[in-house]
């Protein structure tokens, strides 16, 4: 008996799948809103978005308006969310703020907005349009709903984003410093970026670098200018080796540092005979 219930049980699976096709296809075709209405609703409580799009997306203008529509449209967009299409959520629910500034579901919409934005960043290395809409959408959300139950997710999002866009500033900054071992004129931006860096974020997980490679690129630029130039840059180069270890004297890139600081000294050395001489 058993063994004959396991063979007729796909049969029925198949059945029941057969029929669900069938009902979603007349509701697809049903000139009735209504109809259509309540299979979008009944997928999307199965967890069946990639269906129930497509009916929301049938019915959601003929809602404005109409009592239900405030239902509707934030199923709509959530239900793209849920279908990975995160540019059409965002877009879904903005709308949704908009049309509906009084709904309960204001903080919820404004959430996975800010969410879907995130969603959308990119790696670091790409442009980072994505990543500034989705920290200003998280800002705001932060800003509005510090109660939420998502204001700890939302600050941990925003972090990330954060920390990418840094990441982004400090890998230019650190490309100008390759580029100058072959033209040392292009160190002057890796400093202007490497001093942007440092004052723009000073809470970064990479100010340590930035500090780090400050010393580099001064390092490298006064080791290889012009006489009058060079005392000058050697002692700028100095300030940069001490500055890292006033912040972190046990800095990971201290040995690196301490060699450097070695030929900086001892370039200076020469000035400083010279001087005595005179």
């Amino acid at each position: 008996m058993f063994l004959k219930m396991r063979s007729i049980l796909p049969f029925l699976f198949a059945i029941v799948f057969l029929s669900s096709c069938s009902e979603y296809q007349k509701a697809l075709k049903n000139e009735d809103v209504k109809v259509k209405y309540d299979m979008a609703e009944k997928l999307y409580e199965e967890g069946d978005y990639k269906r129930a799009v497509r009916l929301f997306e049938q019915i959601a203008p003929k809602y404005v308006g109409r009592p239900q529509g405030e239902r509707v449209m934030f199923f709509f967009a959530d239900s793209y969310f849920q279908n990975k299409d995160y540019y059409l959520s965002g877009y879904q629910f903005e709308r949704f703020m908009k049309s509906y500034p009084k709904s309960e579901k204001l903080q919820e919409a404004s959430f996975m907005g800010a969410k879907s934005y995130y969603m959308l960043s990119p790696a670091y290395s790409l442009d980072q349009t994505d990543t500034d809409k989705a920290l200003a959408k998280l800002q705001t959300f932060i800003n509005t709903y510090p109660e939420s139950e998502h204001f700890e997710e939302a600050n941990t999002m925003a972090k990330e984003l954060t920390s990418k866009k840094e990441k982004k500033q400090m890998e230019i900054a650190k490309q100008f410093n390759k580029l100058g071992a072959w033209d040392y004129s292009i160190l002057v931006s890796a400093i202007t970026a490497l001093d942007n860096f440092v004052s723009d974020n000073p809470g970064s997980i990479y100010r340590e670098e930035a500090l780090y490679y400050r010393i580099e690129a001064t390092a490298t630029l006064a080791l290889n200018s012009v006489d009058n130039k060079k005392e000058e840059r050697l002692r700028e180069a100095l300030d940069s080796y001490k500055n890292l270890l006033r912040y972190y004297p046990e800095s990971k890139f201290k040995k690196k540092a301490d060699n450097l600081s070695d030929k900086i000294q001892k370039e200076l050395s020469a000035f400083t005979v010279i001087s005595d001489s005179k």
